[in-house]
């Protein structure tokens, strides 16, 4: 039986959490026998806007896709990077006039491998439906792809849950980023999907979501806005390790990963 193993890594937070993926990813994949790597590399650059520099250190760093979300428009001079970059996505459920795309197909060892990159409507920006969209892009692509991924950028749990479920042995891995907590509900779906709620975050572990825990602590309890400082500290590359059979297309396991 042969396998593939893909490795999905937690939202990378500033450039402290870009710079431990660039020390340690390859090693890690290398030691894990990791054939695809998938970040969301939103929040990689300065003031968590991701920018040029963060998104080629990552993709030089061991990633083979970068994917975002809802702050990926946040640096208006990361759009025409966008636009030009087969390598990282943006929502594809934002309207087409938008700058990039939303999916992107890549064969590597033979491969092809049909990356998403989809966002939430629950509590979010109302965009078009996740559901409908994935839809048109995996029937647009048919026979296209061996592989089916899915970022699903999203805030409630349940909206993820349901995506995963409606599109069990559909799409061969889905998993949750936006909340930088990793969920402990990693599995393999009837159907044969693999699956994470939220894979957590890349950044200091000892903090509020990335960033330094008396700021933020101080804009709760004061409802006083604060400047977003970044935590400093030992940090934690968190994600997870999906197994597939490449001739069912189904995943055998999920692993959580928390790379100190």
């Amino acid at each position: 039986m042969s396998q593939i193993r893909i490795l999905a890594i937690g939202d990378v937070v500033q450039e402290s959490g870009t710079n431990f993926v660039r020390r340690r990813l390859w090693d890690f994949r290398r030691e894990k026998k990791i054939d695809f790597v998938i970040i969301n590399g939103e929040n990689s650059g300065a003031r968590s806007h991701i920018d040029k520099d963060s998104a080629e250190t990552l993709l030089d760093g061991g990633a083979d896709v970068i994917t975002t979300g809802n702050h990926v428009w946040n640096n208006r001079d990361f759009h025409s990077y966008l636009d030009n970059s087969e390598n990282v996505l943006r929502p594809a459920n934002y309207p087409d006039v938008c700058a990039g795309k939303g999916y992107t197909i890549l064969n590597v060892d033979g491969y092809r491998y049909l990356v998403m990159c989809l966002q939430g409507t629950v509590f979010m920006d109302s965009l078009d439906s996740p559901f409908h969209k994935a839809e048109h892009i995996l029937e647009r692509e048919k026979g296209n792809f061996d592989f089916a991924l899915c970022d699903f950028h999203a805030e409630a749990t349940s909206e993820k849950t349901a995506f995963a479920m409606f599109f069990d042995g559909k799409i061969n891995v889905v998993f949750g980023t936006h909340t930088h907590i990793q969920t402990n509900d990693a599995r393999v779906l009837k159907n044969g999907t693999g699956y994470v709620t939220d894979l957590g975050m890349t950044g200091v572990f000892d903090s509020v979501l990335g960033l330094d825990a008396d700021t933020m602590i101080k804009k709760f309890y004061t409802k006083m806005p604060v400047f977003h400082k970044v935590a400093e500290g030992d940090i934690v590359m968190s994600g997870a390790i999906f197994t597939l059979d490449t001739d069912t297309k189904k995943c055998l396991s999920v692993e959580l990963v928390n790379l100190k």
